[in-house]
């Protein structure tokens, strides 16, 4: 995988952002709204495991899979010591290859990270994957870029500066691709050196309708759209959205 190679060491500064305790929260929220005793999480496409530790601590039992091992390795150095917690699994694994070792009560994608496959039958793969190892009655929780997001980033240009690391990063939409193409340049200090990296990203647009029917197709039912972070149904102008789908109990 060559995304997240430069990106890995400075994902967590240029990210600092994002409240993963509040996602957690909201997680937690639903699981509660469900009526549901969740005790393992997949962390599908968990990067550099803020959230899985996050979660850990929080007594749950969690597998993290990502395909980047770069990704990963940043996740593995963030193991505390002396910290009684059953630690995370990490597993490098892509999301169309998942290969859990049994089934967990609740998978995850967090940030978007369903945005990142290519094409819909590969989104379908997925889901029939993750329906695969969830536990009958289990829920899958997964949030997107909404396509009006992704399109209103045409041609949009973004300066990002942390402690060593200055990022800059381009957004361009391709309408006959329906996606969005983000060029990197990441500047890291060495020294009194600064290096340069690039790296392309792409997130493709779905819709809801488009991933309501796929979840469906893969077995899921009882599929709700959420607006960011929030119970109540997105609005037309949505950065972001979450859905949620169950596995039928047999």
């Amino acid at each position: 995988m060559t995304q997240y190679i430069s990106l890995a060491p400075c994902y967590d500064r240029l990210t600092s952002d994002v409240d993963y305790n509040a996602w957690a929260d909201f997680y937690e929220t639903l699981f509660k709204a469900n009526n549901l005793k969740v005790r393992s999480v997949l962390d599908l496409a968990c990067g550099t495991g803020t959230l899985s530790y996050i979660l850990a601590r929080r007594g749950f039992e969690v597998i993290g899979t990502d395909a980047s091992v770069d990704m990963l390795a940043q996740a593995a150095a963030k193991a505390p010591e002396n910290e009684d917690i059953v630690m995370p699994m990490f597993i490098n694994q892509t999301m169309q290859g998942l290969d859990l070792y049994g089934t967990v009560d609740a998978a995850l994608c967090c940030l978007d990270g369903i945005n990142y496959l290519p094409a819909l039958s590969e989104v379908a793969d997925v889901f029939r994957r993750v329906h695969l190892f969830l536990e009958p009655g289990g829920i899958f929780i997964f949030d997107i870029n909404t396509p009006y997001k992704l399109k209103n980033l045409d041609d949009q240009l973004f300066l990002d500066e942390k402690e060593g690391v200055y990022c800059v990063w381009r957004a361009k939409y391709d309408e006959d691709e329906r996606a969005c193409f983000y060029g990197i340049d990441i500047f890291s200090r060495e020294g009194k050196l600064w290096r340069r990296d690039f790296e392309e990203h792409v997130e493709y647009a779905y819709s809801p309708d488009e991933l309501k029917e796929a979840l469906e197709s893969a077995g899921f039912s009882d599929v709700n759209i959420y607006g960011e972070l929030s119970l109540e149904p997105p609005c037309e102008e949505e950065n972001r959205i979450f859905i949620t789908a169950r596995k039928m109990k047999q």
